[in-house]
């Protein structure tokens, strides 16, 4: 690592004059070594639906920038690993990223379990960390502002579950889930949401591994629920709700969009999945960046996943091209600069973007996410969430708010 250290600093030497010039002629690409950003996304696991798209999104965005010069009259290299939705098969992955293709960023870990598992690899080596996962307890760690997210936090997602289940009628809300970094915040918020309204609320954490789930419906049910909220994955959720479904449950299921989606939609029988709400945070659809995004990947609606690792990708070149260092540090300590900047001309690509850095603009990222404003702790400062319900095999929209 010290060696690569060194190097690095040698060829930046070089490289900093080149600052804000991103859009030299292809000719100039061939004067600097490859500026190296690395995927860590769920392509295989639970995650799986979503990691091919998110990986396709930063290609294209690389892809683009390449052709119009790439960033310090460097190339933009992509390196993509999969985590396979795992926290050790995350940690082996990352240490390739950081050690032998030396990565300046990392974008787009998935499962919070696995950031988690990865974040401590990327502050001690400088290395920058884009990430879409949700739990708390992630912008708590001791990451030196080398971490950023754009998924609301699990305290957000845990209040809207809430509030929805209460807004549907529900008084008791009972929650299912297996053990994540998540699930005990996300209970504690759904309850808070809940017991303002004078509702109750009960949990149960099940291993995620198991075939059926008889028993643990049992225990759901003799709670007398008005409302379930699934707190799982795509399998584990399939076979719950198979299993609530044998035992005659007629009330309100509510689960993430993660986890309900078209997948589980195909796996099971209509009547199974028929009627289950599903709450994400929602993409900003109808912004310029959600419009390029969409003719990038060719995709009419892209997952919120996807939106975001689009934004990761397209905030990082341009913190690179303001700093005129592609280091992680150098994108810690510009990364705010170019996504809130205050009076910053409105940007919705890195293209756009790099012609406004050095044309000496200031620049003020809004993405296809949404506005990608960063507290302090790398927290996303605001997101509206998108509300859907499973409808005769369709996914149907219900409202964004």
């Amino acid at each position: 690592m010290t060696e690569f250290l060194t190097d690095r600093r040698t060829l930046l030497g070089g490289a900093a004059a080149l600052a804000g010039l991103s859009a030299l002629p292809k000719l100039a690409l061939a004067q600097g070594a490859p500026i190296r950003i690395g995927t860590l996304t769920p392509l295989t696991g639970s995650g799986g639906p979503y990691g091919p798209m998110m990986v396709k999104a930063v290609k294209a965005v690389v892809d683009e920038v390449n052709a119009a010069g790439g960033v310090l009259g460097r190339k933009v290299e992509l390196v993509s690993e999969d985590d396979q939705t795992n926290p050790e098969a995350g940690v082996r992955a990352a240490r390739k990223l950081i050690d032998v293709d030396k990565v300046s960023a990392i974008l787009g870990t998935w499962a919070s379990s696995v950031t988690t598992a990865v974040a401590p690899l990327c502050w001690e080596s400088k290395t920058f960390l884009c990430t879409t996962s949700g739990a708390d307890s992630i912008t708590a760690l001791p990451h030196q502002g080398y971490l950023i997210r754009t998924q609301p936090t699990t305290t957000l997602q845990g209040r809207k579950f809430g509030e929805f289940a209460i807004a549907q009628g529900a008084k008791r809300v009972f929650f299912l889930s297996p053990q994540t970094p998540f699930a005990k915040s996300q209970f504690d918020n759904i309850t808070e949401a809940v017991k303002k309204a004078g509702g109750e609320t009960a949990s149960l954490i099940y291993d995620d591994k198991k075939p059926a789930y008889r028993t643990e419906i049992d225990e759901v049910l003799r709670f007398k629920p008005d409302a379930i909220v699934f707190g799982g994955y795509t399998p584990d959720t399939a076979v719950m709700l198979k299993d609530l479904y044998r035992a005659d449950f007629k009330g309100l299921k509510i689960a993430f969009g993660y986890s309900v989606n078209q997948k589980l939609i195909e796996s099971v029988p209509a009547e199974v999945v028929d009627k289950t709400f599903m709450i994400s945070p929602s993409p900003a659809e109808g912004s310029k960046a959600y419009e390029k995004l969409v003719k990038l990947v060719g995709v009419a609606s892209p997952d919120p996943y996807t939106t975001q690792i689009y934004d990761h990708i397209n905030l990082v070149l341009m913190a690179i091209a303001i700093a005129g260092d592609a280091s992680g540090t150098a994108i810690k300590d510009n990364i705010r600069k170019i996504s809130q900047a205050p009076g910053g001309a409105k940007i919705d690509s890195a293209l756009d973007g790099l012609k406004a850095i050095a044309a000496k603009q200031a620049v003020d990222y809004d993405g296809a996410s949404g506005p990608c404003d960063f507290t302090e702790i790398g927290d996303i400062s605001d997101s509206k969430f998108r509300y859907e319900q499973v409808q005769s095999g369709k996914i149907a929209l219900v409202k964004i708010a």
